[in-house]
């Protein structure tokens, strides 16, 4: 008797890389045709290094309909500034640099100059000047949903109030790819292109793109000193303190930011082809890992988006 094969099960396979890019190079286009004054967040990391790689393509070969915008904590490391500058000028872009010095110096926000102090937090009224004082309505992000637990909530268009403020249980639907950026004056949406894509992908994508990073993404030597159980590196900004335990290691970032609460991962991987393989291995979120103001609490990361955070 001969009988069927049984079905084949379901196929798990996390989307290629080319149909990443075409949905957010649609995303690109689609914000670009339906806004008046988009920016595009740039501090120089991997996740805004690709998203404005996808960009260009979204509208090559003519220039960027919108400028980019960094937010600078004035803590940044010095070859994520470098190699800001060197795309800028390497793309011919606009850039425009809020800094959060300046609300420190108006009396805006309080710096915290304690053991865990930092300026992340900070960014936060850094960032919503900046958008009020460019009328924007139309913030690109690259926060992926992979991340952390609240970034898994976001939708690709996030709808924000006047105060900037972010609702989770006010998002809108997106069916069959269609986004709803409908918002009054004052309000605007955080546009993130990358929200589908995960840690491996980026690195896929950067390793096939041949897309230039800053060097603290791979491996060189650096001093560091742990604390609170995370590597952090010993710059002019961060000094070892009583306790603290100095030493030299071979590290790599997963993540970049302030460099008060960034920490970095031992690593020997040197290559664009080495750090996939160390991701494809790692059962760890880049920001649970490295970040240490996102262990606050279970919810910080969620309680500084209502605040207006990325």
């Amino acid at each position: 008797m001969i009988t069927e094969p049984p079905p084949r099960p379901p196929s798990y396979e996390l989307p290629p890389l080319g149909a990443l890019e075409a949905e957010s190079v649609h995303i690109f286009r689609e914000v670009a045709a339906t806004f008046e004054r988009p920016v595009l967040l740039f501090s120089g990391g991997k996740d805004s290094a690709v998203m404005l790689h996808l960009a260009a393509k979204a509208f090559w070969p003519a220039p960027l309909p919108f400028p980019v915008l960094h937010i600078d904590t004035g803590h940044n490391f010095d070859e994520v500034v470098e190699f800001r500058d060197r795309t800028v000028a390497r793309r011919g872009l606009r850039l425009l640099v809020a800094a959060v010095q300046d609300d420190i110096d108006a009396g805006r926000v309080v710096e915290d100059t304690g053991r865990h102090g930092g300026r992340n937090r900070l960014q936060t009224a850094t960032l919503l000047r900046a958008l009020r004082e460019g009328g924007f309505d139309a913030v690109f992000g690259g926060a992926r949903r992979d991340e952390e637990k609240a970034r898994a909530k976001e939708r690709i268009f996030s709808f924000r109030d006047e105060f900037g403020q972010w609702d989770p249980k006010a998002q809108r639907p997106e069916l069959w790819h269609l986004y709803n950026g409908r918002h009054r004056k004052g309000e605007h949406i955080r546009i993130f292109p990358l929200s589908n894509w995960t840690e491996l992908d980026i690195w896929s994508y950067v390793r096939d793109e041949g897309i230039d990073l800053p060097p603290l993404y791979f491996a060189h030597r650096r001093p560091v000193v742990e604390r609170d159980g995370m590597l952090l590196a010993h710059t002019r900004f961060l000094r070892p303190a009583p306790g603290d335990e100095p030493r030299e290691a071979l590290v790599r970032f997963r993540t970049v930011g302030d460099a008060t609460c960034t920490g970095c991962v031992e690593s020997a991987a040197a290559t664009a082809d080495e750090v996939v393989a160390e991701v494809r291995a790692s059962r760890i979120t880049e920001r649970g890992a490295t970040r240490a103001d996102d262990r606050i609490s279970e919810a910080g990361m969620e309680d500084r988006k209502k605040e207006g955070y990325f």
